[in-house]
């Protein structure tokens, strides 16, 4: 008896199926996500570009704009407090006609000069005798109007004279001193005589104060020599609060 299993296996050897072969690959075909998102993305970039040029644009044409993270700051509004009228000029005649002037000719150009310098103002000395004293003259103290100084005016009180020797003659280059107190105002002053040629040619002149003021007695004169010694006594005199009054004019003349 024939084995089965013997025939199964010859046939398979006898006739050999037949093996399939594998299909060749394909090629596979290209994906086209990525040029969409390139696509994309270019469009993205033109758009944004065409929108920050628009921003500028109207940033450039009105800075003040609300887009605009920077704006310029706005000066404050000018405010006219008052407003010039103009002044009104005077107005020519009717029968007024303009008529021609000459012309005028031209002239010659002073040279420039010489400025004269300043000159110191000599000093004044006293040529007296030793023990040579001096008095009031007659009347004096008088009181007047501050004639020498128009612009003060009443603005001014002070004393003013001269000296003079025996024979009327006026001595310069003596020492005058004044001094003493008008009310809680201390008062001092110091001059030569000759000073002060409004008076005189020995004349002199001490400003008491900017103003006239009432005294009894407080203040006081005295003529001294070049070395401060006294050729009077001290003389004390009143002021006033007048401006008819604000000169007191006292003159000395020699004794001995």
């Amino acid at each position: 008896m024939p084995d089965p299993f013997e025939d199964s296996f010859e046939d398979l050897l006898d006739d050999p199926e037949p093996v399939e072969e594998p299909a060749p690959n394909k090629p596979r075909k290209k994906s086209k996500t990525g040029g969409c998102f390139l696509n994309m993305l270019s469009g993205i970039l033109l758009t944004s570009t065409i929108v920050v040029g628009l921003v500028f644009a109207i940033i450039y044409i009105n800075p003040q704009t609300m887009i605009n993270p920077l704006p310029p700051t706005t000066l404050p509004a000018l405010v006219i407090t008052n407003t010039p009228t103009p002044t009104p000029k005077g107005v020519l005649p009717p029968t007024w006609t303009p008529t021609s002037s000459p012309t005028p000719m031209p002239t010659d150009t002073p040279q420039p000069t010489d400025t004269p310098q300043p000159t110191d103002t000599p000093v004044p000395t006293a040529d007296i005798e030793s023990g040579t004293t001096f008095k009031l003259q007659d009347g004096s103290p008088s009181y007047e109007v501050n004639v020498h100084h128009p612009d003060a005016a009443c603005a001014w009180l002070g004393i003013g004279g001269q000296v003079f020797d025996k024979e009327g003659a006026p001595v310069p280059g003596i020492l005058i001193e004044a001094g003493g107190t008008l009310g809680e105002i201390d008062v001092t002053g110091l001059t030569l005589s000759g000073m002060a040629p409004n008076y005189g040619e020995g004349g002199y002149e001490i400003i008491l104060h900017d103003t006239p003021l009432t005294s009894e007695n407080a203040i006081w004169i005295q003529l001294l020599d070049q070395a401060n010694l006294p050729l009077t006594e001290k003389i004390y005199f009143q002021t006033f609060d007048s401006c008819d009054s604000n000169l007191i004019r006292i003159n000395f003349v020699q004794a001995n």
